[in-house]
């Protein structure tokens, strides 16, 4: 019998100020919230809206999530294997 499974997810990193951030947080709520964000980023990390920027930086996307008011700021690898969080607001 063969298992099935989901999407295959990106693996989370941190910029420094989001780790800051994240070590911030002790509601057990709020972690919960932005637990489920960092999922669906994880299985589709072009789910968010691109910012405007410049070639030189990475190409930030912004994803919010209105039922759990969690807002993340990040950005994918070129191949995006790996997204890294830059900022987080609960």
């Amino acid at each position: 019998m063969t298992r099935q499974h989901g999407p295959q997810r990106a693996p989370i990193a941190f910029s420094d100020a989001a780790a800051k951030q994240l070590e911030a947080i002790t509601s057990e709520a709020e972690l919960h919230a932005l637990d489920r964000a960092l999922v669906v980023v994880s299985v589709d990390p072009d789910i968010g809206e691109p910012l405007p920027g410049d070639s030189t930086s990475p190409h930030l996307r912004q994803y919010t999530d209105e039922i759990e008011r969690v807002r993340l700021l990040y950005w994918g690898t070129a191949l995006r294997t790996v997204v890294v969080v830059a900022y987080i607001d609960i």
